[in-house]
């Protein structure tokens, strides 16, 4: 089994839960009604996802070589 590294955004959603997407696996969106929740959804989407991709001989790829900083700016 490989180990691969996966950089998840969640956004608060007004009506509320959260919704994440898996910028490294094009289309890979889930929803939780809280951060943990959102967190186990994204977990089983990503093992789909992957499972999908390995069942038709893809590459997966995956934010193990992905730096990310957040930068606040006053304009």
């Amino acid at each position: 089994m490989n180990t691969h590294t996966y950089r998840i955004l969640l956004s608060k959603e007004p009506e509320g839960g959260y919704t994440v997407k898996v910028p490294a696996l094009p289309g890979c969106i889930t929803f939780g009604q809280t951060v943990d929740d959102a967190i186990e959804q994204a977990k089983e989407a990503i093992s789909l996802y992957i499972e999908s991709l390995v069942a038709h001989g893809e590459k997966v790829p995956d934010d193990k070589d992905t730096l990310e900083y957040s930068l606040t700016l006053t304009a």
